[in-house]
């Protein structure tokens, strides 16, 4: 990240290097001598909350600033569909079913990331939560068109590194579930939902929620896999028993394809008509 502004002071970057050439004394070892923003224990303290949740929401925005992106397209989904050609595994055998929408999220991320490139890469970049399964199909489909995504990833105990098809320089890592969620939707132009688990579920219905209650700009919110998604949610009990309105099953609809969710984003009213707001913003 490169700062242009000029400024009279000193910069903080410079005096955190003067203070790796100190003497070394009883004082400048103690942690209390530590620059503030160079002491690592110090902004882990719980009392430092706030100033980490600030640092998650900014670093990333920046760095998206600085490279132009203007919109996104969000790609949910499961981090344990497989590829196809790898549904064999006894691990992957019971969603091998489901191993189509791997196919169909690497297909569709190419496509919107060739139209993307007639922006010079800054409308319309692909942005998964840079793991495997469903995202590592969009990530790896942006590649094949030569294109750039972005990565949000979040720190958890079994996870390993990012998928290998991320961009480098816009490949986050989060600690905060919160924050990590913001930067899915601050910039989105559309949001597409592959089968997943827990964590899909969530992401789904917190952009649902922030759609339904006016938080957010309406975008194409689409489902891939209607069978899937009508199993596992009784969507239209919801509805008959009052607890969302019959209008609320219009803020997303099913598509089986790549092709059909493409037309229904290019074909969409109001698509794009302006960058959906910061939840409490």
């Amino acid at each position: 990240m490169k700062d242009d502004k000029k400024s009279p002071f000193r910069d903080a970057g410079t005096d955190r290097q003067a203070t790796e050439q100190v003497p070394d004394t009883p004082q400048t070892r103690a942690p209390a001598y530590k620059l503030a923003f160079a002491d690592e224990d110090f902004l882990c303290r719980d009392e430092l909350r706030s100033v980490r949740l600030q640092l998650e929401l900014l670093k990333p925005e920046l760095i998206m600033d600085e490279r132009g992106i203007e919109s996104t397209i969000v790609l949910f989904g499961g981090a344990r569909i497989p590829e196809p050609a790898n549904k064999s595994s006894a691990r992957t055998k019971t969603l091998a079913g489901l191993s189509k929408y791997y196919d169909q999220a690497r297909k569709f991320a190419r496509v919107m990331t060739e139209k993307s490139m007639k922006s010079y890469g800054k409308e319309d970049v692909i942005v998964t939560g840079g793991g495997p399964g469903v995202m590592e199909a969009g990530n790896r489909g942006a590649m094949d068109a030569g294109g750039s995504s972005i990565g949000l990833n979040i720190v958890l105990p079994h996870e390993q590194a990012p998928n290998e098809y991320v961009t480098p320089d816009l490949c986050f890592n989060f600690h905060y579930f919160a924050i990590r969620k913001i930067h899915f939707l601050m910039r989105a132009k559309a949001i597409c939902v592959f089968p997943g688990g827990f964590g899909t579920l969530d992401e789904t219905f917190e952009a649902l929620t922030l759609i339904q209650t006016g938080r957010m700009q309406r975008v194409p919110v689409l489902l891939f896999g209607r069978q899937f998604w009508e199993n596992i949610i009784n969507w239209n009990a919801l509805s008959e028993a009052g607890t969302i309105s019959a209008e609320d099953l219009d803020l997303f609809r099913f598509v089986e394809t790549a092709e059909e969710a493409i037309d229904a984003i290019e074909n969409w009213d109001g698509a794009g008509e302006r960058r959906g707001e910061i939840p409490g913003r």
